[in-house]
């Protein structure tokens, strides 16, 4: 197996469900009697909060390289927003970070989406770097809540969720912005933060959804078990 370079801490709650995952998926390939080679640097979430570009950019870097030299085949970021420091790292390593863009385009193709609604952190929903790569390199279209309700779907990820506090008050928030997404055109819903899938399930909506956590795992466990 490869072994995999996992960039976790924001937040721990997501990190813990991406490694649970990781075993899960490669166990159902494999057997249970045997678990991936992981190889995990779990930053302070107070880097993200500080909302410093470019310490941000050259922590990731320095993150990224760490794991390289230290033997990794592959890098993942267990989480939506700091893929923003993606066109910045990717270039000065050697090894392939495997971009969670990629990974929701694969299932929409197969499922044969090509306008989705993306709920997330501010910077995930107002930033480029998961609606260019979507419609640069898979011609999949995005959609976000409308301005009045951005600050409002921020708030609820940075200051409950990503603490671990998962209350109706927020689900029924997230639910009623599908709603509205898909009133706008939106054939199903990519919840673009790691904690949603922990908050709102598929069967609470019959607006399908994509569990970015759950798909970028199953790319992370291809990659482990590729030879």
């Amino acid at each position: 197996m490869n072994l995999l370079g996992m960039i976790g801490g924001t937040s721990w709650h997501s990190t813990i469900e991406y490694y649970r995952l990781l075993n899960e998926l490669v166990g159902d390939k494999i057997g249970r009697q045997q678990n991936p080679p992981l190889l995990l640097y779990s930053l302070n979430v107070k880097l993200m909060r500080k909302n410093d570009p470019e310490k941000i950019k050259n922590s990731y870097l320095e993150i990224a390289q760490k794991l390289e030299n230290a033997g990794a085949k592959a890098i993942i970021i267990c989480a939506n927003t700091p893929h923003l420091v993606y066109d910045f790292v990717q270039p000065k390593i050697d090894i392939p970070i495997l971009h969670i863009a990629d990974a929701i385009a694969k299932e929409a193709k197969q499922k044969g989406f090509k306008k989705l609604g993306l709920l997330g952190t501010k910077p995930t929903m107002m930033g480029d770097f998961l609606q260019r790569r979507l419609k640069e390199n898979h011609q999949i279209e995005t959609l976000i809540p409308a301005e009045e309700h951005i600050d409002e779907t921020h708030r609820f990820i940075s200051k409950e969720l990503t603490q671990g506090k998962f209350t109706d008050k927020a689900k029924k928030f997230y639910l009623e912005q599908m709603q509205l997404l898909k009133a706008r055109g939106a054939e199903a819903i990519v919840l673009g933060c790691t904690e949603l899938p922990m908050l709102i399930k598929q069967n609470d909506t019959e607006i399908p959804l994509l569990d970015t956590t759950k798909l970028h795992a199953q790319m992370a466990t291809e990659f482990i078990l590729k030879d």
